[in-house]
């Protein structure tokens, strides 16, 4: 799932990153919502506000804005650029980097909003920003700019074009391939969406807060064990398999 590059990427390999990291997005999203009345995962609506206040001159209000968006910006670079420093060590999965710093943001957040009372929400909005620029870069890279997970804007647009090209064969003539980007995004969709439900229902029905953001942590964190167990299970299933050959 997050070791798979390139080539060897199988639509399996999207659809299981893309459930994953689109809840985790859809709990980021709907928790920074009721906590601070901000979107936590795309800009677009933070630039437009960012325009409006320069427009009326309010420069110094729309500054707030213009760090959203840089927060967001600034996760983006940070993650790409942890992967190209790190992509020659074999050894290392550079896309765990990224989401280790994600989950650490999370669970840093909560642990403050249980010790002291928030005094600058801008930071820790800031901070989901960021959380969510890493992921979107990361899984951009992983799935070859297949998957993004942050935001729906896109997702739906391409799903409607997609949906289109199935009433005219003769013109897409490769249904399977269609029909397989189309189920990616379906997925990308209703992951996010259970991912608002159940973030929503964590932090006002249970009252959890922001500690709801753990809940999207420990998702992460288990996801790459998983993964990783995965991994070397398949490894060493082939090695015993090569072996046996050998004996053979």
């Amino acid at each position: 799932m997050f070791r798979h590059q390139g080539k060897s990427r199988t639509l399996k390999h999207n659809l299981r990153i893309a459930s994953i990291l689109s809840f985790v997005a859809g709990i980021v999203n709907v928790t920074g919502f009721l906590a601070f009345k901000q979107l936590a995962t795309n800009v677009t609506g933070h630039f437009a506000l960012f325009i409006n206040d320069v427009a009326e001159f309010k420069v110094w209000k729309g500054t707030i804005y213009f760090l959203y968006i840089f927060s967001f910006l600034f996760g983006s670079f940070s993650s790409s650029f942890l992967i190209e420093t790190f992509r020659e060590n074999k050894k290392l999965n550079v896309f765990v980097i990224p989401i280790l710093i994600e989950s650490f943001i999370f669970i840093s957040i909560a642990v403050i909003s249980d010790l002291v009372v928030i005094k600058y929400p801008n930071l820790i909005i800031c901070l989901l920003l960021f959380s969510m620029g890493m992921q979107n870069s990361f899984v951009t890279k992983i799935s070859n700019a297949i998957v993004r997970t942050t935001h729906l804007t896109g997702l739906f647009t391409d799903l409607g074009i997609e949906l289109s090209q199935l009433f005219f064969p003769e013109t897409h003539p490769h249904r399977e391939k269609i029909t397989a980007t189309i189920k990616l995004r379906l997925f990308i969709i209703c992951f996010f969406f259970m991912g608002g439900l159940i973030g929503g229902f964590m932090y006002s029905r249970l009252d959890l807060k922001l500690n709801t953001l753990i809940f999207g942590a420990i998702i992460l964190v288990i996801s790459l064990f998983y993964d990783d167990f995965r991994y070397q299970f398949m490894k060493t299933r082939r090695k015993f398999k090569h072996r046996k050959s050998k004996v053979k």
